[in-house]
């Protein structure tokens, strides 16, 4: 009866069951360790060194921002967020502790 279209025959066996119950927790879980250790856990560990950097800058000590700029802190203001860094001698810039990417060591700004 049809000559260019093939009839369609139905398995003869019973239909296979549907999974997905216990596999897709498994994979779930799989996604949820690879998200914690390759992405939270670094970027907490990076947080958690950064607020131990902001706690322990104290008046003397070289930094070195964010945008660039490398001076001497002057004057720490605890309970404020803000420090007033010395650029060269009676430039004095005012910046927020968290504006600071690492403290240099002592002297690096007379070799610069």
């Amino acid at each position: 009866m049809s000559l260019f279209i093939n009839e369609a025959h139905a398995a003869a066996g019973p239909a296979p069951a549907a999974g997905g119950g216990m596999e897709m927790i498994i994979m779930l879980a799989v996604f949820g360790a690879v998200f914690y250790f390759m992405i939270y856990r670094p970027q907490a560990k990076r947080v958690k060194e950064h607020k131990g950097l902001m706690s322990a800058l104290s008046k003397g000590d070289e930094v070195l921002t964010q945008g660039g700029i490398v001076g001497k802190i002057v004057k720490v203001s605890d309970e404020k967020d803000f420090m007033v860094i010395s650029i060269t001698e009676g430039t004095e810039v005012t910046i927020q502790k968290s504006a600071v990417s690492a403290v240099l060591p002592k002297g690096t700004m007379k070799s610069l």
